[in-house]
């Protein structure tokens, strides 16, 4: 069963982030206007994929379509939920989980756009001290997997980071729709076609290394393997320890 993760922020952009290898795989990019919710039109659910999001794509007709489509979800709750516990299942409050529940929606909107029941869990984080609820329509995975997958949406976060980072978008050439739309595209482009480089060739060396010999090298006849043997060392001096490792291929 693939996890997926999908995330927007801001309103510019939608992203599906692939967790298996963390390689993006539907990326839509829009004005500041398109609430993040309305991103879920523009998706076609795949049968037993688990879509993580945050609170801003809680719209139970939408979450429904996923459902119907054989698609998972986990989501976090928002604070004014108009829902009723149907059962409680026993849980290890040692582990953070303080409640299991299968819940039912009471709202007369949500209970007909939602009219089957869902998971609660409730979690307390040990680090932070907070209480966060999620809901899902994932029923065999334990309590402590649902969070543990919400928890790796944050991958869709360090991806942004490091395309800002290496990939030289903290500017932008041009400030028409086209131009800044042709510039995102290439940056992801770069990414993943790096990504493709270190996973078929079984590199070691981080992205951030693979990205500095390529850009070295573009317009040498250099075999690649002999190029990277030769620079991979060089590289990775220069990256120095402060720099984040966030993709292990």
């Amino acid at each position: 069963m693939g996890a997926l993760s999908f995330h927007q922020g801001g309103g510019e952009d939608a992203h599906l982030l692939e967790l298996r290898g963390n390689i993006p795989s539907f990326i839509h990019i829009s004005d500041g206007k398109l609430h993040d919710v309305h991103a879920l039109d523009l998706l076609l659910p795949e049968a037993g994929a688990i879509y993580v999001m945050d609170r801003g794509y809680v719209d139970f007709a939408r979450l429904y379509v996923l459902h119907q489509a054989g698609a998972f979800f986990v989501t976090r709750a928002k604070s004014n939920l108009d829902a009723h516990r149907v059962y409680s299942a026993p849980t290890d409050r040692a582990t953070g989980i303080i409640a299991d529940q299968t819940i039912a929606l009471d709202g007369n909107a949500t209970r007909k756009d939602y009219p089957d029941h869902l998971r609660r869990v409730r979690f307390k984080d040990p680090e932070s001290g907070k209480t966060l609820v999620f809901l899902t329509n994932q029923s065999a995975l334990p309590a402590a997997s649902v969070c543990a997958l919400y928890k790796s949406r944050w991958q869709v976060e360090l991806f942004f980071k490091w395309i800002k980072q290496h990939l030289r978008i903290k500017q932008f050439y041009g400030t028409s729709d086209n131009a800044v739309k042709t510039q995102i595209w290439i940056a992801v482009s770069v990414y993943v076609l790096v990504a493709i480089v270190k996973k078929r060739l079984a590199l070691e060396a981080s992205l951030y290394t693979l990205l500095q010999i390529f850009s070295v090298t573009l317009f040498e006849k250099m075999p690649m393997p002999h190029a990277l043997s030769k620079m991979t060392h060089t590289f990775e001096e220069q990256e120095g320890g402060n720099q984040l490792n966030l993709f292990g291929f």
